[in-house]
């Protein structure tokens, strides 16, 4: 696997490193040996899936607060998404920064979150496939959220957010 750390501290974008011959290739995309010995956390709690059939379908910006908080590895499997992550972590040097990347199903990217971290994506295609590894499992009273319009955090997504529910239309402004 081919890390790069993004400009949040903490974060990296994982390539798959490919052995290929003459019937594709081979790639590992989960290692906690190499996680850890990144500092990184390499826990694996559940594994989720999203599936989502519209371009334009914005879900986010989602976190758990302790002692439910999530490191996430995030794959998009089928499609394409702009996936976003905000470093909400009061202590950190890139406090209330963001990273958008696209993850597709051609790039075969992975995203890998901190704790203390806001995730969220915009799907670029219908039809869209997000998997997740998650460190800690789902806790709905640890569940939170933050807007994902927020001027706090000046997202400039890439396309028209053409389905959103309610929840995540409806998170408050953020307040440190």
């Amino acid at each position: 696997m081919i890390f790069t750390e993004t400009p949040l501290s903490g974060a990296f974008v994982l390539d798959p490193e490919r052995l290929a011959d003459e019937r594709g290739f081979f790639a590992r995309i989960y290692d906690p040996r190499e996680l850890a010995g990144r500092g990184l956390n390499p826990d694996v709690e559940q594994s989720s899936l999203s599936f989502n059939p519209k371009k334009g379908t914005l879900r986010g910006m989602h976190f758990q607060t302790p002692p439910f908080a999530e490191a996430k590895l995030v794959r998009c499997t089928r499609g394409a998404v702009y996936d976003v992550i905000i470093d909400l972590r009061r202590d950190s040097t890139t406090h209330l920064r963001h990273v958008g990347v696209v993850l597709d199903a051609e790039n075969r990217r992975l995203l890998y979150v901190p704790e203390g971290f806001a995730h969220g994506y915009l799907t670029l295609s219908d039809d869209a496939e997000v998997t997740y590894q998650i460190s800690a499992r789902y806790s709905p009273e640890h569940a939170c959220g933050v807007r994902w319009n927020d001027p706090a955090f000046g997202i400039r997504w890439p396309g028209e957010v053409v389905l959103i529910n309610d929840r995540d239309r409806s998170y408050p402004d953020y307040r440190p």
